[in-house]
């Protein structure tokens, strides 16, 4: 009998950046998974990514377990270098559901530290909407639970490598040239989810996402948001290093998505419509077999 957990991944980030030189992003996670099982047995039941493997081995090295005889099997509804924190998710629920194979469950903490020793990181795995400093882990904060949101989510096109993207010589210079903007992203997501106000979250993240433009340009931007905002979205936001867009729609103006959606495709020829999602509180679950 194995050990099966699962991870959400992102619409990218309601807010991406630095502030005084300190990298930091504001989750989203969504209703959106990954899973990883550990079980008993010598010959592994699915393939599974680098990333993954090495995950179970440090959090095996972490427990001081061996690794014989352990199967891993993983499958994902989340794609592959979209900023939709594929490989976080991937990592997370394996170390979870190693530990837990051998009687221990994790703290976020814990799990941060062991993902943020493979690569930069998303904060998926803590409970709730969190502030993390995806590069070191130096800030973690929870900024409290979503209100009811649904999220259309649009591919600009491409891919991005996330451990590249947070080694480009230039970042730190972009994220300082933002910083004003981003700090007033940073304090309307804060009071939004204070308050349980969708208006300012989306605020918060649609200006955000412009900021971004100058570290990784969306096509069509400004024009998905002026049309969001016509049919009562409350804004846009971006993976700020991946190639998603997400239109954040409260649950009153839910009936619009639709119209929504196929306007932006009529009008930005570029980019493509996946699927309507939910913005969830973050953290992993065990699931029961």
């Amino acid at each position: 009998m194995g050990i099966t957990v699962k991870a959400p991944g992102t619409c990218g980030e309601l807010v991406q950046g630095a502030i005084n030189g300190q990298n930091f992003l504001i989750t989203c996670p969504i209703n959106v998974y990954s899973t990883v099982e550990i079980g008993f047995g010598q010959q592994q039941t699915s393939s599974i990514g680098d990333k993954t493997r090495t995950a179970v081995k440090k959090t095996l090295a972490y427990l001081q377990q061996s690794a014989a005889e352990l199967t891993i099997a993983a499958k994902s509804e989340l794609p592959i270098g979209k900023g939709m924190a594929s490989s976080s998710a991937d990592i997370a629920a394996a170390c979870q559901a190693t530990a837990q194979y051998f009687g221990r469950v994790l703290t976020a903490d814990e799990i941060a530290d062991i993902a943020l020793a493979i690569e930069p990181t998303d904060g998926i795995f803590y409970p709730g909407i969190v502030m993390f400093d995806h590069v070191s882990g130096s800030i973690r904060r929870l900024l409290g639970a979503p209100p009811t949101i649904y999220i259309a989510v649009f591919d600009v096109g491409g891919e991005v490598n996330t451990q590249r993207f947070n080694q480009r010589d230039d970042l730190a210079a972009l994220n300082a040239a933002k910083e004003s903007l981003v700090q007033q992203a940073v304090e309307l997501v804060t009071e939004g989810l204070r308050y349980g106000d969708s208006q300012m979250i989306g605020r918060g993240a649609t200006l955000s996402a412009v900021a971004n433009q100058t570290t990784l340009y969306k096509p069509c931007l400004e024009k998905v948001i002026e049309i969001a905002e016509r049919y009562g979205a409350v804004g846009v936001n971006a993976a700020h290093s991946g190639t998603v867009l997400g239109i954040l729609f409260p649950a009153s103006e839910r009936s619009q998505m639709s119209s929504c959606i196929k306007t932006v495709s009529a009008a930005c020829s570029g980019i493509t419509y996946w699927r309507i999602v939910e913005m969830i509180s973050g953290g992993l679950t065990t699931v029961e077999g």
